[in-house]
């Protein structure tokens, strides 16, 4: 399993004590296997069959509690891909806001979008009805290059 670099894991230790919490083993090895499987949106039981791997004494309870804490501390977010299913991924200090995906409906991989192609959009929306716009999701639906059409 990869390992959080030390301000990577003195940051997630920081934001858990302001909210009272410790970054106990259980809480490491969720935030660790989220990180291990970057891109491939997990759901929570998904997340939970990895953790178990490697904790099989933990609990699937314990797992959805740590995922809504670490979603609630901005450490992870929801995705909803329009399969039913809310998938997590981290969130990364570097990006503005979260990046677009590209679905196939076909097959249903998802890809994701490098960079933000929507700032001068947003500028223009600012503006336009004077609001502050602090975060956006964009989804994209088509045919995957594997699926052609």
């Amino acid at each position: 399993m990869p390992n959080l670099t030390i301000t990577e894991m003195n940051n997630l230790k920081e934001e858990l004590k302001k909210k009272g919490y410790k970054l106990t083993p259980q809480r490491r090895a969720i935030v660790d296997t989220i990180i291990e499987n970057e891109g491939k949106h997990l759901t929570v039981e998904e997340i939970y069959d990895e953790v178990k791997k490697d904790c099989p004494e933990i609990g699937l309870a314990t797992v959805y509690r740590t995922i809504l804490l670490l979603e609630e501390l901005q450490i992870v977010y929801k995705l909803d891909l329009n399969d039913g299913c809310s998938r997590y991924e981290m969130v990364h200090k570097d990006e503005i806001h979260r990046h677009h995906h590209l679905i196939c409906t076909k097959c249903g991989s998802v890809i994701e979008v490098e960079g933000d192609l929507l700032e001068n959009l947003e500028v223009k929306i600012e503006k336009q009805y004077n609001f502050k716009i602090k975060d956006h999701s964009v989804k994209f639906f088509g045919i995957c290059q594997n699926c052609g059409e």
